[in-house]
């Protein structure tokens, strides 16, 4: 499928369930490959902040995301929203810290967006297909979650809060395509006995008996429910047996589980693709959930360079034999690090290196028991970046590059006499002031065994060619 965004703007209004503050929500077109993305217009510069679980700062009774020194909180209704929908790129402008608790539910932002329609894009839908099982689980609380391979995207969610009331429920959806009628109505819900604490912790400053299910699991005093009422803002509350505090009815059976399931779904949208898995929840909550969260994006970065492994094929003419090579680069023996470059265009650039016992750095790095050394594979990834880098000036064998910064390096496998390297550079952002980014990855076979963000500068080899 190809990605979707909004066809028009469409605004939302409602109170902060924890800052009681009124705030807007106005959900723009975005381009493709944008994401899903938080803009703070009541500040200074307005920053955006990436739904991305790295910006994750607290999960306290909801997800927070926070940029230097701007907040987004609760965000997990609008994120399942969109996800429900299968939205991938909008920009979302709200004009307070908190998004707007609405009805407790996300059926109110999905009945908006709705109401505008989606946009399909050019650009295909990149899915974070489970190939493997990943799991989580968080001794303390008893909180478990799964991700096995399917054919759909499914969740099913288990909560068990040890209350004769509520009892263990379960909750199951089957397919992106049934959220908004099967889970997006679904409202939060809080015990009766917790309201007081979180009152008291300055919390839930906009609850109300609208947006929450109150679930009483222990009958209190009428005076005790009459000082609970004031901190409401409610004339009274009366409890005459356990059970639903609110009048409402439910909406479901078992709509507590079905919302812990809305839950999830907008925690994992932080993982930033849409997922094709199973996913199980048991005793789900939003510190478990990003926790799961940040586990399945490694595995799907992982699981990306694996995919993305360049094909070499020995018996294609080269882009670059080691002549082209040498004509790039004023590296020479024993330190010219590329053997031929395979693949060359504005973004990307690939190189093999063979490694053979006959490297002079043998004699001195374990001769009885010869590594390739991880300095020397970053080194070829630099070269190799060096020659893409290069290729984009008029005249590339007058510059040079040299190293400014190596960020995130990791070695994750031995490379020996015998291996071929695969070097695989790719720019992060366009080249500015002669600055370059690129994102580096070595592969042996079907596995990477070294990566690295490289930031170099390209420079004039002389004085005279620079006027």
């Amino acid at each position: 499928m190809n990605q979707r965004t909004i066809s028009q703007p469409v605004s939302v209004t409602g109170i902060g369930l924890h800052t009681g503050r009124m705030v807007t929500m106005t959900f723009q077109p975005a381009p493709e490959n944008s994401g899903l993305r938080f803009q703070r217009i009541d500040l200074p510069d307005m920053p955006v902040i990436p739904a991305d679980v790295n910006f994750v700062v607290s999960t306290i009774r909801g997800t927070t995301l926070q940029l230097k020194d701007a907040q987004v909180s609760t965000v997990e209704h609008t994120l399942s929203a969109l996800t429900g929908l299968s939205i991938d790129n909008v920009l979302i402008e709200i004009d307070a810290p908190e998004a707007p608790i609405m009805d407790g539910s996300a059926q109110l932002i999905i009945e908006a967006i709705q109401s505008v329609g989606t946009t399909e894009q050019n650009a295909k839908r990149d899915y974070f297909i489970i190939e493997k099982t990943i799991s989580y689980r968080d001794e303390v609380t008893g909180s478990e979650l799964v991700a096995i391979p399917a054919d759909d995207f499914e969740v099913t969610t288990m909560i068990d809060f040890n209350s004769p009331v509520l009892g263990q429920q379960f909750a199951s959806l089957k397919g992106i395509a049934n959220y908004a009628t099967e889970i997006g109505p679904c409202r939060t819900f809080v015990f009766l006995h917790e309201l007081e604490q979180l009152l008291a912790l300055g919390l839930i400053k906009g609850g109300d008996l609208d947006n929450a299910i109150v679930i009483v699991d222990r009958i209190m005093i009428q005076s005790d429910l009459d000082k609970l009422a004031e901190k409401l803002g409610k004339p009274g509350i009366k409890v005459e047996k356990e059970g639903i505090l609110n009048t409402v009815s439910l909406r479901f059976k078992n709509e507590p589980a079905r919302h812990k399931l809305l839950d999830v779904i907008g925690d994992l949208a932080l993982v930033g693709k849409p997922i094709i898995g199973k996913i199980v929840a048991t005793k789900p909550g939003h510190t478990s959930n990003v926790q799961f969260a940040k586990i399945l994006k490694k595995a799907y970065n992982e699981q990306s360079k694996l995919n993305s492994i360049p094909q070499y094929d020995p018996n294609k003419e080269p882009v670059l034999d080691i002549k082209g090579v040498i004509s790039y680069l004023p590296h020479r023996y024993p330190f010219l690090m590329v053997d031929k470059i395979i693949l060359l265009n504005k973004t990307q650039v690939v190189g093999i290196k063979n490694i053979t016992f006959n490297e002079s750095y043998f004699q001195g790095h374990f001769p009885g028991n010869p590594i390739f050394p991880g300095v020397l594979q970053v080194e070829g990834l630099a070269q190799t970046g060096g020659i893409l880098a290069l290729s984009l000036q008029e005249d590339p064998g007058n510059w040079d590059t040299y190293f400014l910064k190596i960020e995130n390096c990791k070695f994750k496998s031995m490379v020996l006499p015998g291996d071929t390297i695969i070097y695989k550079a790719e720019l992060l952002e366009p080249i500015r002031r002669g600055i370059v980014r690129m994102q580096g990855t070595a592969y042996v076979g079907n596995k990477v065994v070294s990566e690295a963000e490289l930031i170099a500068q390209i420079v004039r080899r002389t004085k005279d060619e620079c006027k």
